[in-house]
């Protein structure tokens, strides 16, 4: 598995970034495929600037191919606190899967939500993407309670992770 290149890096940047944009659109689309609609959880571009969140783009060879993203939650309780990230737009397109890049990102979500004072890590999917389950579920996120936009959906699953400082 190719998980460290040196044509590989994570930038932050704006939601609103043409890169960003680009990528933002594609994970709808890919939603479109999997559920059948976009997501229409409420975002807001000032919710990703620091020190409340941030918004990551991975470049492979100079063309981003990866987002991910955090905003801090002091309204969801989960592992025994309300000091939470919660990881939103994390996707990387089909080109470049399987080879490590959603596991770069996911620990460098991790990282930056840690150092900004975050205990957890939250997040929202779904049952329409066991890739992503299965990913968090090695990462050791662990099934919680429902919450945000999609909570009383059946298709949604909610995980945790405690994070180290």
């Amino acid at each position: 598995m190719d998980t460290v290149s040196s044509s590989w890096r994570i930038e932050r940047c704006s939601i609103t970034d043409p890169d960003s944009a680009r990528l933002v659109e594609e994970v709808q689309v890919e939603y479109v495929a999997r559920y059948g609609s976009r997501d229409e959880t409420p975002i807001e571009p000032g919710y990703f600037e620091p020190p409340a969140g941030a918004f990551l783009v991975g470049y492979l060879d100079g063309v981003a191919v990866a987002t991910g993203a955090w905003r801090r939650r002091t309204d969801v309780d989960a592992l025994g606190s309300n000091a939470a990230a919660e990881i939103k737009r994390m996707y990387v397109v089909p080109a470049a899967r399987g080879r490590g890049r959603a596991r770069a990102m996911l620990e460098h979500l991790e990282r930056t939500a840690a150092s900004s004072g975050a205990e957890v890590m939250i997040l929202e999917t779904g049952t329409g993407q066991p890739e992503a389950i299965a990913l968090y579920g090695s990462a050791g996120y662990e099934p919680i309670a429902g919450f945000g936009h999609y909570r009383s959906s059946p298709l949604n699953r909610c995980m945790a992770r405690r994070l180290t400082s």
